[in-house]
Order: structure tokens, then C-alpha cells, then sequence
């Protein structure tokens, strides 16, 4: 039955992180102004375009990183890990930790009436699932010989190598491992996919069609591959200088984008079967929005794209500008991307002077698993009512107007918005309120 009004709140999350793995760890961290950037070690430096990211170094991906599960859990997602990529088994690990904070069993709710959403990127499959098979076709020559691809080189690959990289998997292994039969969705909407599946995990409990919905996102720019593709489509961080410093959003001398890995999840739940089983209540999902703006090239237009979701989200959580604590801002740190966001945010909260936050900033670009993460720093300064700076911002670049945080001068607020952009022009926005008593 459709419930337009019926209130979904967050209970229980997870993530994975450059900065831990845990909402605590986060939160202490970004409260020393701590960077989680460094120099990458998990790929062969030479090689790549850039030596500098935001590594999730605490997620080794062995089962200990999955929390306190039972015997019969433990065996089988531990049995299922050679069928997940570092990307998956990120994802997997975060709502696996959700559900734990959130303290849902089997007898919280019927299995029919808890589902999964969950966002990621594309996800690359790693060049040395081929190896055999490569080697198994190169001639005499020591050249590659397709020729001969289909009769040697296919059966060296692994037949069920596939499985490891399609980006449905984190919500199918979540649900299956916890048994979880109400509805189920993938989204594939890069850095914008977090808070759309939050989104739709909302509407979805407010249609009736599930009394709570496992929310989440996982994503990465830290791969063999991807900071390839990244590198030759994005701006990365210049190399010559601290990777502490290196991600400096809405800096007048910020030379890039910063790539990082992570994953997060959410547990939403209806307010009243929240209640109804005591739940820690950790905050509300009030409104979301999303837009994409290009031209007829495909060439995004930020500025637009980010109004409309700020916009946007103000109206469908039926709130004014000046009601919102705070903005957590994309803050990507390109000087092109930056700059379309601040007139974007100026636009709409200009006159309210809102203050503005950005934990790339300390992380770098998680990919998909960005929003939710950045979002959970924001809620955990909301609840700790405390906010936090940008870090490395020193000298505002004056094409960038917006009112950076200062936890000396800034209150959080009771709500905050949070917004994400792909290079493509989709954006995306939710807005978190607090929830009294």
C-alpha cells in the first residue's frame, strides 16, 4: 500500500574506508584532520599516471573485515569471497557491518518485507584473469594470436571468472547470504549512484513494498585499469608534492582529482517498525533529488545539473535554504568541476549563508562508494553536533565562492545536504535530517 508520508530513517551503517572502517573511525579521523591519502602501494607505481590515492589500506578482504558473523554466515560468505573482486567484497563487507549495527536478525522483520539496493561503477575486470589464457595463444613470434583464442585461450579462463565483476553481485550476495526477499536493484550511476540508491531504497519503503531496504554503494579508482581510464579522462593531482595536501576542493591552487577506493551501506527502516523493535535511530532521509544536464556533444554542465538537485531537493523535502545545517559538497577538486559547483551552491544558498564541507578532501574520489561515505561523515558531525573544515584549504579561489566550513564559527545544523556528480553530468542529492526524542 502506497504511504507518501511514511517516514524512513537510517539505523544502522556501514563502510569501508580510506579513513577505517567504521563511522567511529571515520569521524576521529576527520575530527584530527587526518588524510587517508598517500603514496598508492597496491599497484606498481611505475606504471601508473599518477602515485597518489586514498587507498581503503584497513580492508584486507579477509572475513575478519565482514564483523561478528555466525558459524554457518562465516563459512559461506568466506567460501563465496573467491567470487568477489576487491570492489564486491568492499561492498559485501559494508552492508554485512550494517545490518550488524542495526541489529537485525532473522526475526526482525519477515524476509519478504527487507531488500537491497545498491550503486556501484562499472567494474573492470582484472587483466590477469586472462593470463592463461594469453599465454596459451602467443606464436612462435612471441606475438598474441586471436586465431587462436577460441580453441586455447578460453578454456584457461575461469568459467565462472564473470561473476566476479558484475556490478549486481554486491546486492545478490547480501541477499542471499542473509536471506533477504523483498526487493532487490543495481544502479550503475558512478560517483552519483550513493544517494540514488538511497533514493530509491525510500520510495521503495514508502510504497509499502518493504519495510526496510539495505542502501549502499561500492566503487573505486585504485585499479590496474580504471586509473588508467580515469587518467586519460579526468584531471588527476599533479605528482610533485605531499599526497596529504594533494586533494584541496574549492583551493585556488588544487591541481586535480585524487583516486581513492570505498564502500558504504545504510540501513533504512520505516519509523514505526523502527520503533516498534527499539531501534538506535541514527537520523531520517527527508528528501532527494536527481538531474542530468548535458548538451547535444555530451559535454556535462555541471553548474546546472548540481542547481537542479539542490534545488530539487529542497522542494521534495519541502524545506527552505536556510533550514539546512550544511552542505556536503562533491568537491572533487578539478578547477572546472569546483568552480561549476560553487555558482551551483551560491545559487541556491548563497543568502543563507550555508556553510560548505567536503571530505574528498581527506579521501580523495571513492568512486560510486563516495556519496555514502561522505554522507556519514556528515551525519556523524549532525549527531556529535561538530563540523568539520576542508582540509588543505588555505587560499579560497576566488572563482569558487562558497562559504567554507569552520567548526570555530559553524554549527552542523539538524540537516544537511549531500550531493554527488558524474563527469557525464548526472547528479544527485539527499537530505538527512536529524530525529528528536
Amino acid at each position: 500500500m502506497h504511504q507518501p508520508n511514511r517516514r524512513v530513517v537510517i539505523t544502522g551503517i556501514g563502510l569501508i574506508s580510506p579513513l577505517g572502517n567504521s563511522p567511529e573511525s571515520l569521524w576521529e579521523r576527520i575530527s584530527r584532520r587526518e588524510s587517508g591519502v598517500g603514496q598508492i602501494k597496491a599497484l606498481p607505481e611505475a606504471n601508473l599516471p599518477t602515485r597518489i590515492g586514498g587507498e581503503a589500506t584497513e580492508f584486507t578482504g579477509s572475513i575478519e573485515n565482514f564483523g561478528e558473523l555466525d558459524k554457518m554466515l562465516k563459512r559461506s560468505l568466506k567460501k563465496g569471497l573467491r567470487l568477489m573482486c576487491r570492489e564486491i567484497e568492499m561492498g559485501v563487507a559494508a552492508s554485512q557491518l550494517a545490518l550488524q549495527a542495526a541489529g537485525i536478525t532473522a526475526e526482525s522483520y519477515p524476509p519478504e518485507k527487507i531488500g537491497t539496493l545498491f550503486g556501484s561503477d562499472y567494474i573492470l575486470t582484472l587483466p590477469q584473469e586472462f593470463n592463461g589464457g594469453i599465454h596459451k595463444c602467443v606464436n612462435d613470434e612471441g606475438e598474441f594470436d586471436m586465431q587462436q583464442w577460441g580453441e586455447n585461450g578460453i578454456p584457461q579462463v575461469a568459467p565462472l571468472w564473470l561473476l566476479k565483476y558484475l556490478p549486481n553481485m554486491p546486492a545478490s550476495h547480501v541477499a542471499i547470504y542473509n536471506d533477504l526477499r523483498g526487493p532487490s536493484n543495481s544502479l550503475t550511476m558512478r560517483e552519483a549512484s550513493s544517494n540514488i540508491a538511497v533514493a530509491e531504497a525510500v520510495t521503495t519503503i514508502r510504497r509499502g513494498v518493504a519495510d526496510a531496504m539495505l542502501a549502499g554503494a561500492t566503487g573505486t579508482r585504485i585499479h590496474p585499469l580504471r586509473s588508467v581510464h580515469v587518467a586519460m579522462q579526468e584531471k588527476l593531482v599533479a605528482n610533485d608534492q605531499d599526497p596529504t595536501t594533494a586533494c584541496r576542493p574549492f583551493e585556488k591552487d588544487r591541481t586535480g582529482m585524487v583516486l581513492g577506493e570505498g564502500a558504504a551501506c545504510w540501513m533504512l527502516e520505516s519509523m514505526e517498525t523502527a520503533q516498534a523493535r527499539s531501534a538506535n535511530i541514527l537520523g531520517e532521509v527527508t528528501g532527494y533529488c536527481t538531474s542530468t544536464v548535458a548538451n547535444a556533444e555530451g559535454v556535462a554542465d555541471f553548474e546546472q545539473a548540481i542547481f537542479n538537485v539542490l534545488d530539487g531537493v529542497l522542494q521534495n523535502a519541502g524545506v527552505d535554504a536556510t533550514d539546512v545545517g550544511h552542505v556536503h559538497a562533491h568537491g572533487v577538486s578539478t578547477v572546472e568541476c569546483d568552480q561549476a559547483e560553487a555558482r551551483a551552491i551560491q545559487r541556491v544558498f548563497g543568502k543563507a549563508e550555508t556553510p560548505v564541507v567536503a571530505a574528498k578532501s581527506y579521501m580523495g574520489n571513492l568512486g560510486a562508494g563516495s556519496g555514502l561515505v561522505e554522507a556519514t561523515a556528515s551525519l556523524q558531525a549532525m549527531n556529535h553536533q561538530k563540523l568539520f573544515p576542508i582540509l588543505n584549504y588555505e587560499t579560497p579561489d576566488p572563482e569558487s565562492p562558497i562559504l567554507a566550513a569552520d567548526p570555530e564559527k559553524h554549527s552542523p545544523g539538524n540537516c544537511f545536504v549531500n550531493v554527488n556528480v558524474t563527469p557525464q553530468g548526472q547528479a544527485s542529492a539527499m537530505l538527512v535530517s536529524s530525529v528528536e526524542g
